[in-house]
């Protein structure tokens, strides 16, 4: 028995290293599909819900079926729109206009804008722990955003319209997270997700469709087919699949760990392959912005429960 359970925490911690290792390396793929690609990022956007969603779809076909009333398609209508269709649009625009290290360092802040969505939804008090944190992280955050836009090293550095779409993400994620937990959790990952993915692809398809025709697919670079295919089947298929599978076997606050675990995979890629690179800026901001999340979350261990 003992032996089973400790093989069942091993098979947890290994899911979400996994899932998050790469959520890591999308990070810097997703760069190089967006500069280098030439496809504007809603048809990326459907390419990968299409495929994933099918694939989701497929894998449904042989587990027990789930019956999911109408009035729960439609939350799960609404779940799709904020945790897959809006998140990962604002991705791929925003990673078009930030530098990997940049975009890595600031997605470490989405733990304190579902701190804000479950102060206003889930009513959990803000402490003068939690708002130090939040202080620390936005300071770090403010200072990498003047020093990449006005710090005069580049075109090459994040833009503003980068910024602003890295915090539309993230504020829509915080959403999702803070107001779709309990419908999630009342279905298994693939229920949810081929609904999810589903109605995403099909609210993208308008969007996408104007530009097919000035899409040249045939002038891709064969290595930035084999990003998209990373993209779709590894970033979004089988992480989203890894992640619930370490959420039934570790404690959630040891799941949320594995996200610091992105921004770190990220910033190495990036350094390792050229497309960044490490200065004292970034330094001193990724140490404002880790110590801020850092004392949010050792208020949140500190709460009462």
């Amino acid at each position: 028995m003992v032996l089973k359970v400790n093989r069942d925490i091993a098979i947890g911690h290994l899911a979400c290293a996994a899932a998050y290792v790469i959520f890591g390396i999308n990070v810097v793929v997703c760069r190089d599909i967006a500069t280098d690609g030439g496809v504007e990022p809603i048809v990326l956007f459907a390419m990968r819900a299409l495929v994933a969603g099918g694939l989701f779809w497929i894998v449904s076909l042989f587990m027990p079926k789930e019956r999911v009333p109408w009035q729960d398609l439609l939350r799960l209508a609404g779940a799709g729109i904020l945790g897959l269709f809006l998140p990962q649009l604002t991705f791929l625009h925003a990673i078009a206009h930030t530098t990997p290290v940049d975009l890595s360092v600031m997605s470490t802040t989405t733990p304190i804008f579902t701190m804000f969505v479950a102060a206003i939804f889930l009513k959990e008090p803000i402490t003068w722990k939690k708002a130090l944190g939040v202080a620390l992280s936005f300071g770090g955050i403010l200072w990498l955003i003047l020093q990449s836009t006005f710090g005069g090293n580049g075109a090459s550095e994040t833009e503003p319209v980068g910024i602003a779409y890295c915090f539309a993400n993230y504020i829509v994620f915080a959403l999702y997270l803070g107001t779709c937990r309990n419908l999630i959790a009342r279905y298994s990952v693939v229920t949810s997700m081929k609904w999810m993915f589903l109605v995403s692809f099909v609210i993208a398809v308008p969007f996408a469709l104007p530009h097919l025709p000035t899409t040249d697919f045939a002038a891709v670079p064969g290595y930035v087919w084999w990003e998209i295919g990373f993209m779709i089947i590894f970033s979004t298929f089988i992480a989203y699949y890894l992640v619930p599978v370490g959420q039934k076997r570790i404690r959630p606050t040891l799941v949320s760990m594995y996200g610091y675990l992105q921004p770190i995979i990220a910033i190495a890629v990036a350094i390792w392959t050229g497309m960044d690179r490490l200065t004292v800026t970034k330094v001193v901001a990724a140490v404002l912005v880790f110590t801020g999340v850092w004392v949010v979350n050792r208020s949140r261990a500190a709460a009462p429960k």
